[in-house]
């Protein structure tokens, strides 16, 4: 029987190294981790900062706020660098606020407390775009067409090359379905 769960296991191993599809859980992150989201201290402006600048955000992670008697604006990019919170993009002010990641390129927040802003409590983060599944070519292409004139005669066809071969991704769980139904037939002759 371990000779069976070894099969398994290594057909199992094979076919997610072959398929090679990548897989990256959302984060959540939570802003300013145990600090949360409040006003530096005077010595700490760019905590916001330092903190963003030590993370990689994606499409599909979310940020965190945590804070009391405060609020987080999302604004633009003018409205960040000059501590505007008469036009946000969204206002949050329930204390615990959380803000999806649902597109590549640059976020800003910035607190809707006075004077918060101008004293360090803004946070800017660029999100990325998880990579493209990369597809491999066709296994053969075919050859571009020759062009013929009307009066001349066909070519001959050009002789194989070979066998192509082509794997799906059925063709790789297949051995996994076969090897778990021998698994559990033979579990169950004992």
């Amino acid at each position: 029987m371990s000779s069976f769960l070894f099969l398994f296991h290594a057909s199992l191993t094979v076919f997610l190294a072959v398929t090679n599809c990548p897989v990256e859980a959302a984060k959540e992150f939570r802003v300013g981790d145990d600090l949360g989201w409040r006003q530096p201290g005077l010595n700490d402006t760019d905590v916001y900062s330092q903190w963003a600048a030590g993370k990689r955000f994606h499409v599909g992670d979310s940020l965190s706020f945590t804070y009391k008697n405060d609020s987080v604006l999302e604004v633009d990019k003018w409205d960040y660098y000059h501590c505007n919170t008469s036009n946000p993009i969204i206002d949050f002010d329930n204390g615990k606020s959380i803000m999806k990641l649902d597109r590549p390129g640059p976020f800003y927040f910035i607190s809707g407390a006075p004077d918060h802003c101008k004293n360090g409590q803004r946070l800017f983060v660029e999100v990325i775009d998880l990579p493209p599944i990369v597809q491999s070519p066709p296994p053969f292409a075919a050859p571009p067409e020759q062009y013929l004139p009307d009066d001349s005669p066909a070519p001959a066809p050009s002789p194989s090359l070979g066998i192509a071969i082509s794997i799906t991704p059925w063709s790789l769980v297949m051995p996994l379905v076969i090897t778990l139904l021998a698994l559990v037939a033979c579990s169950s002759a004992l």
